[in-house]
């Protein structure tokens, strides 16, 4: 099962809006076929093991990272390809999340005589698809809090500076970062002070980019802006309110740009409806940079699933400097968003910590 998850690593950022898995087929204690879900409408983990081993697979036991399905999507169910090639048992790390499907597969292969066991190395295998545990049971994305800081917390200093307040390596972690989710949001702020491309660029690596979506209620982008002149391989999505200008709207929309009305609150993008209409857009998973602003909102409005916060060795020393959050926060200590499961890793010089909004997500 160890080898049949890091197979499934390897679909990371390709499979939306798919879950990442991977299968091993084993005989007689040697393993005989491997295989993981390479893209979304391509060929399942089970169909591409067992392919790879050949005839050898009957009386084979596979392992699989997720639940095989027993209905038709963009392929065939994997449950009848498991029977054709007369494998006698199953082996499961994780049920399917899908309200619709979540069992049906394992009781087909036990009314069909396959031995099915389950819940083998279930927290890894559940954790590995947090992006899609979180969209096919509520139809929203699950979003993540990216910020990079120094020591005193500030993003920024008093003219705006930012670059770099991280090195090389926590600035090669995002764009992995980037690359593994499906869209990736700003305010029109970073627009202005930054210019950035928002892309992911891994050396070595076929990325996909993330889909660029910024907050920009008046519509008051530039259309000069970098954002509108990439060589990219996905869309640039601006959130404007009903009230923009629709000249400009359709102006806009030229190319990889798009232009979404959507509802207000208060002058302020409503990003509970926002959240409802990128899961209608099968925008399974999106990370949201900045700026301070959009990231206070974020976590007021309660749609932030996990953090990844980047720390810096560094202090600016003064308080004149861009906050990680800006507006309001709670008046008691005692209603501050807390965070669980905390992981930390260092990066260079630079240290990553990672944690869940508690009461929100359960990975």
């Amino acid at each position: 099962m160890e080898m049949a998850l890091n197979l499934a690593e390897q679909g990371r950022g390709y499979t939306s809006p798919n879950p990442m898995v991977g299968a091993v087929a084993v005989k007689e204690g040697r393993v005989i076929g491997r295989g993981y879900h390479q893209a979304a409408g391509g060929p399942h983990a089970e169909v591409n093991a067992i392919d790879n081993a050949g005839e050898g697979s009957e009386g084979a036991t596979l392992y699989v990272t997720l639940e095989p399905c027993n209905h038709t999507g963009r392929t065939p169910p994997c449950t009848r390809k498991i029977l054709e090639a007369g494998i006698r048992r199953v082996v499961v790390a994780a049920d399917d999340p899908n309200p619709d499907v979540k069992g049906r597969g394992a009781a087909f292969l036990k009314k069909n005589g396959v031995a099915v066991t389950r819940g083998i190395l279930k927290t890894r295998a559940v954790k590995l698809n947090e992006f899609f545990n979180k969209y096919i049971t509520t139809k929203r994305p699950f979003v993540i809090a990216k910020c990079a800081s120094t020591l005193d917390g500030r993003t920024a200093t008093r003219t705006g500076n930012s670059k770099w307040i991280t090195g090389e390596a926590a600035r090669a972690h995002v764009h992995q970062l980037r690359h593994a989710v499906d869209g990736i949001m700003v305010g029109i702020g970073t627009v202005r002070l930054d210019d950035p491309s928002l892309t992911a660029r891994v050396p070595g690596k076929q990325t996909r980019d993330p889909v660029r979506i910024i907050l920009d209620s008046r519509l008051d982008i530039s259309e000069k802006a970098r954002l509108f002149h990439l060589d990219s391989n996905t869309d640039t999505l601006i959130i404007c309110g009903d009230s923009a200008p629709r000249e400009k709207r359709r102006r806009m929309e030229k190319g990889n740009v798009r232009v979404l009305a959507t509802r207000q609150i208060n002058g302020r993008i409503d990003l509970h409806h926002l959240m409802d209409r990128l899961g209608e857009m099968e925008i399974t998973s999106l990370l949201i940079e900045g700026g301070s602003r959009v990231l206070a909102s974020a976590f007021r409005e309660r749609i932030v699933d996990k953090c990844a916060f980047y720390v810096a060795p560094k202090i600016l020393g003064g308080d004149d400097g861009f906050p990680m959050l800006r507006g309001p926060g709670p008046e008691m200590m005692a209603d501050c968003i807390h965070l669980d499961q905390l992981e930390y890793c260092q990066l260079g010089e630079d240290i990553l910590i990672q944690g869940y909004v508690k009461g929100l997500t359960d990975p």
